[in-house]
């Protein structure tokens, strides 16, 4: 069984190569990828391009007040909303509901 403790000791290593090569790096990738699904996670292993939160925003701009109020939102948080909102027409305005996921899957 691969240990952890091993994983790290090798990765140092290809890190601490002078002149790393292709073989480096697929070696790199596949240690990183190896100890992530042991703990689940990239904790104490330093990564350059790791983001912790999504970044993705909304950039939708059709000059109303709608769309100047979301630019800019968290995609995700604009979903929520947007998913809160779905539920209530689908109680309050059923034909609305309909027609507007007609129009999501003609997209």
């Amino acid at each position: 069984m691969i240990k952890e403790e091993d994983l790290i000791e090798a990765i140092a290593e290809c890190q601490g190569e002078k002149n790393p090569n292709a073989n480096t790096c697929m070696k790199l990738a596949a240690y990183y990828t190896i100890l992530n699904n042991i703990r689940g996670d990239i904790l104490n292993v330093p990564s350059y391009s790791f983001s912790s939160e999504p970044t993705e925003r909304v950039m939708y701009d059709s000059g109303t007040e709608f769309s100047e109020a979301v630019k800019g939102m968290n995609v995700n948080d604009f979903m929520e909303i947007m998913d809160d909102l779905m539920e209530a027409l689908q109680v309050l305005m059923p034909k609305i509901y309909y027609s507007t996921l007609d129009k999501i899957s003609e997209k």
